[in-house]
């Protein structure tokens, strides 16, 4: 144990590492507050989609060569949520089938460009790094944190800003409809959030385990709880120290970051199960 302790105060004294865990809680601290607001929306799904989209941004990033992947990411990302959240109300294209057509056209379009135009020598890696995340976050410049922070106290500011508003369109949109709540807007708002909480935490844990984020904090949370108030919060500490573990973890053993966070997640979900069991049996 001691060893450990010291092990960790090692680790610690180097910047790289702080920098790794401030802008890992901050990305999982996003991912849950607007986690139980998906889930209960049934919208996840759009998170998994918009992390394929973020794929395809980074393909494009790599056949350009370009260093900074995060300024391709971020605008096609919200282009996407905008594109999906219009074609979605389309009547001669369901919503689901909207998310199925843009998530595999990203995929497809990503894979193919970084197959035609990327300059690497290890394009299978990429690809992996892509999917499953990577070092990246232990190697996160102070730009790259400062902009996690902007970007991370901005939809903190969204959420807090319109909590009634998306309380209220969350459990009864056409409800808050016929009330004068212009639900689409606050949809519109949602599918823009998402698209910066996914550019964020593409490094993080990979485009295929963003959801991961997203869905087992609230998931887990719903298991104890039922007010809205009660699980977000539960949701949003949950998050921040499965990731803050995970990171940690990830680092003593050496094992891959996203992965290691997400093992965490399960765990976490299995114990927060069992103890929703036994509540309800007493």
């Amino acid at each position: 144990m001691t060893d450990i302790i010291d092990r960790l105060a090692f680790y610690f004294s180097f910047t790289f590492v702080q920098y790794a865990i401030i802008v890992g809680v901050l990305i999982a601290l996003c991912s849950s507050l607007l986690g139980v607001t998906l889930v209960l929306k049934r919208f996840s799904f759009i998170g998994d989609g918009l992390s394929h989209v973020a794929f395809g941004a980074i393909a494009i990033a790599a056949a350009f060569s370009l260093t900074n992947q995060f300024i391709v990411v971020l605008p096609v990302t919200i282009i996407s949520a905008i594109l999906l959240l219009r074609t979605g109300q389309n009547t001669n294209i369901k919503g689901d089938a909207a998310l199925a057509m843009i998530s595999v056209s990203a995929l497809g379009i990503g894979y193919l460009i970084l197959n035609v135009f990327s300059a690497s020598a290890n394009l299978a890696g990429d690809v992996c790094t892509a999917l499953f995340g990577s070092i990246s976050i232990l190697t996160l410049s102070t730009t790259d944190v400062w902009l996690s922070i902007v970007l991370s106290v901005l939809v903190i500011a969204v959420f807090l800003l319109f909590y009634h508003k998306i309380f209220s369109v969350t459990f009864d949109e056409d409800f808050s409809t016929a009330t004068g709540t212009r639900a689409k807007t606050y949809n519109f708002i949602l599918a823009i959030v998402i698209a910066v909480i996914i550019s964020l935490a593409i490094n993080l844990v990979g485009a295929l385990l963003i959801s991961a984020l997203v869905i087992f904090p609230a998931l887990s949370a719903m298991r104890v709880f039922r007010s809205f108030k009660s699980v977000t919060i539960c949701s949003v500490i949950f998050s921040m120290v499965c990731a803050a573990l995970g990171i940690v973890i990830s680092i003593l053993a050496g094992t891959p970051v996203g992965s290691t966070i997400v093992a965490v997640d399960i765990v976490g979900f299995a114990i927060f199960s069992l103890i929703g069991f036994i509540v309800k049996r007493g």
